[in-house]
């Protein structure tokens, strides 16, 4: 098994954590793994996007150009990634940040509209966790208990309390996926 992912959109949104908490939970799964981040000087506002590449067996390299799953939080990234998309493969997007939507037939579309699951978990700051339990539930690439144990290592011990507010997220957002198109 291998999959290589983009997490594309606004610094500020989360992009990199999510990376970082897949990434992590992949390690505690005993795969292999590589995170590549990407961001502009802006800490805030400015676009920020982070690769991660998932496999049972060596990676090659980091560096890739098309990708099995594309995850688009705002119009530039998805400008930018839908095309990158392997035929096949899967863009799952949050449509608050899309003015247009996906156009492509040859690959499986899902959204999340990851503020209102936020909201309702009552955080705004868990936004990407909701998104992460999305695109879990189209592929589970890692076991949820995994992804507790990949939450334990990115979130700092002083904010462990967070753990089970980000989990409660990655439930909601796991329940809440839509899919558009299903080749």
């Amino acid at each position: 098994m291998k999959e290589e992912i983009i997490i594309a959109g606004f610094g500020g949104q989360g992009v990199l954590s999510m990376g970082k908490v897949l990434a992590y939970s992949a390690i505690m799964q005993d795969m292999e793994v590589t995170w590549m981040p990407s961001y502009g000087p802006e800490m805030r506002g400015g676009t920020a996007n982070v690769s991660v590449i998932l496999s049972d067996s060596k990676i090659g390299s980091p560096i890739v150009t098309r990708y099995d799953t594309a995850i688009i939080l705002n119009q530039q990234s998805m400008d930018k990634f839908e095309k990158t998309v392997k035929p096949g493969g899967l863009l799952l997007y949050d449509p608050s940040g899309i003015t247009r939507h996906p156009e492509r037939k040859d690959i499986r579309i899902a959204q999340i509209n990851a503020i209102e699951v936020a909201a309702s978990v009552g955080n705004s700051k868990v936004y990407n966790m909701a998104v992460l339990g999305a695109f879990l539930k189209i592929k589970p690439v890692v076991s949820m208990d995994n992804v507790r144990k990949g939450l334990a290592k990115c979130i700092p011990a002083r904010y462990s309390d967070l753990i089970s507010l980000n989990e409660k997220a990655i439930n909601e957002g796991h329940d809440s996926v839509l899919i558009i198109n299903e080749i």
